[in-house]
């Protein structure tokens, strides 16, 4: 395989992790902050925005996940960079989220 695809399945990861908060906050009615936010990343988008947000990471995740390369479900490569970028993109929300939402 390909070592850019590597690289692409990470960042597929980060792009699904991401997906989740944005994508579920949008569809509860809340608010939740977004890069379209003022200041960006600390701002409140509203839930349509974060709805839209949302599938926007998971449409941008799916195309990495299965356009570039093969990807192989199972205990294989593909699958740990893929979790290596949803614990990384993970990892770092929770700390920026936290910070900005008090709960550190």
């Amino acid at each position: 395989m390909v070592w850019y695809a590597y690289l692409a399945y990470f960042g597929a990861g980060a792009l699904l992790a991401n997906a989740v908060p944005h994508f579920v906050a949008g569809i509860s009615g809340s608010r939740f902050q977004s890069p379209f936010a003022s200041p960006p990343g600390v701002g409140e988008s509203s839930s349509l925005v974060n709805v839209l947000w949302g599938t926007t990471n998971l449409v941008l995740g799916w195309l990495l996940l299965f356009g570039v390369g093969e990807f192989a479900i199972g205990i294989t490569r593909d699958c740990l960079m893929v979790l290596l970028g949803v614990l990384a993109a993970g990892v770092g929300l929770a700390i920026h989220f936290g910070s900005v939402r008090g709960s550190s």
